[in-house]
């Protein structure tokens, strides 16, 4: 399979060049729009503001060319640079069984690539971000994250790493049908803990204290068939001053969370219009959608997979010459992202239209105009480009570009939606 190896060099010399023409695109359409705020936000958004914005747009898509000459850099040196083999080579002398020996070759590869990664991490915590006025992490709350990340991952990862090198040397020919049956199992179980076990790891969640707004959102979530154990304000404010809200957890395990930030900047309307649409995500289905298609894809991944590591040449194509279990999931996380990486449309168009629809559930139980009202402040305070490129938006985007989203929020709002029936989950 020598043909695999130009294959690969195309296919990842296409993305990059597709990422970086649409970086240039999108720097180009923020940049053309600096000076003018799009007059449906002038009376929201001043000069100043929007100028921030387009200004941290830019800053961010130079950092993120850096990262892609990085990512590409470190993918081609990995596969056919002979860096798995190299690392593979050096744990082959401890004469470990597996699946001992496989687990520590990817270990030692994934903390090499947090490692390479950490310089850049460190740049935008501390300079990008702290430049535009986002950035509260200490250095020692940034090593002590970054010490917990490297926990809970080995603590994760673990189970995922061993089941999968086991199964694979030992399940015979239809392992990849158990590792699926394990893996969809296995997201459930991280899902349901992840509310009560590990967020608590990273931040403080506290019971909203704020008795009308708790009593306001209560009748929502009444309104909404909605469940959950509670709602819980996040302290977001102790690493950067972006706001957001979600919901997560599955079954009875369920939590509202609120950032701190984003309550300080919202009125009790636009917090409850916040959360309608975040309910709408739930009530619509779209979470089990989400849920769902992941794990078609993967039963058919994990098909696809197991027929091609069993290929002749395929392993000594891709930079791997000795054949094993570790090597082929090593080979698949550098090599498959630049196949799938022109999929990545089909999923953000996907989202888009699950925010519309959130949007529409949200105008039935709660103020459409607050909505819109609380995505200009989202953008004010996230410093959030108001002119994205077009292409750039489409290809990357799960959510609508603010100016069409507020748009037509405002102009659903202002129609009667007993007349004319808004979009439902499919």
């Amino acid at each position: 399979m020598e043909w695999l190896t130009p294959v690969f060099v195309v296919a990842l010399t296409a993305e990059a060049v597709v990422r970086l023409w649409l970086s240039s695109r999108q720097a180009a359409a923020v940049r053309a729009h600096r000076d003018q705020v799009p007059e449906r936000f002038q009376d929201q958004v001043a000069l100043a503001e929007h100028q921030k914005a387009a200004d941290y747009t830019v800053a961010r898509v130079r950092v993120g060319r850096l990262n892609l000459l990085l990512d590409v850099g470190i993918r081609l040196a990995f596969t056919l640079g002979g860096g798995i083999a190299f690392i593979d080579a050096l744990w082959g002398r401890s004469h470990l069984a597996q699946p001992w020996h496989g687990a520590l070759v990817i270990g030692t590869v994934l903390f090499a690539l947090m490692l390479l990664h950490l310089p850049l991490s460190i740049w935008r915590t501390f300079r990008l971000e702290a430049r535009f006025g986002f950035n509260r992490i200490t250095p020692r709350l940034f090593v002590l994250d970054l010490v917990k990340e490297l926990a809970v991952l080995l603590l994760l990862a673990s189970p995922v790493v061993f089941g999968a090198l086991l199964l694979m040397d030992r399940a015979g020919r239809w392992w990849w049908f158990f590792a699926w049956l394990g893996w969809t199992l296995y997201s459930l179980l991280v899902t349901w803990i992840f509310p009560r076990l590990i967020a608590p790891i990273f931040n403080r969640f506290t019971p909203l204290t704020d008795a009308a707004l708790k009593s306001r959102i209560e009748q929502l979530v009444a309104r909404c068939g909605f469940s959950s154990n509670g709602v819980f304000v996040m302290d977001g404010s102790r690493r950067s001053t972006h706001g957001n809200a979600y919901f997560t957890g599955v079954g009875r395990n369920k939590r509202i969370v609120f950032f701190d930030t984003l309550l300080d900047g919202l009125g009790a309307a636009e917090v409850e219009a916040v959360l309608a649409h975040e309910l709408g995500h739930f009530r619509l289905k779209h979470i089990r959608q989400g849920f769902l298609l992941s794990v078609a894809v993967s039963f058919i991944a994990l098909g696809v997979f197991a027929w091609v590591v069993r290929q002749p040449g395929v392993y000594a194509a891709l930079g791997a010459p000795n054949p094993s279990s570790h090597a082929a999931l090593l080979l698949a996380m550098f090599v498959v992202p630049a196949f799938t990486f022109f999929l990545t449309p089909l999923g953000a168009w996907w989202s888009r239209r699950h925010e519309f629809q959130a949007d529409d559930f949200a105008v039935r139980h709660a103020d459409g105009a607050a909505l819109a009202d609380a995505l200009v402040k989202l953008h004010r305070a996230n410093a959030s480009t108001l002119t994205p490129d077009r292409l750039h938006s489409a290809f990357y985007d799960s959510h609508p570009p603010a100016l069409v989203r507020i748009s037509r929020l405002r102009a659903v709002a202002g129609r009667n939606l007993d007349a004319q029936p808004l979009a439902t989950a499919p």
